[in-house]
């Protein structure tokens, strides 16, 4: 079951949808089908985003910030 990032391309609404098989999402807002698929990246757990209490972003955390690979940018094939 993958989960998979998308932005609605008439209303703007980012938003996640587990897709199965061939089906394809809809947009929770507006129920539109032209979509846009996003590259997710991983949330990234560090004590310094659960010190300040904010969120850390890829970039911060040393990751590609592409994909979201930890080992860095140039480390995933989409870069």
């Amino acid at each position: 079951m993958p989960l998979f990032e998308y932005l609605c391309r008439k209303c703007s609404r980012r938003f996640e949808a587990l897709v199965f098989g061939t089906v394809l999402p809809a947009c929770p807002g507006c129920g539109g089908a032209d979509l846009e698929k996003l590259i997710s990246t991983f949330a990234v757990a560090g004590s310094a985003s659960r010190s300040s209490g904010g969120a850390e972003s890829a970039a911060e955390a040393g990751a590609c910030g592409t994909c979201g690979d930890p080992r860095g940018p140039g480390s995933c094939s989409t870069n």
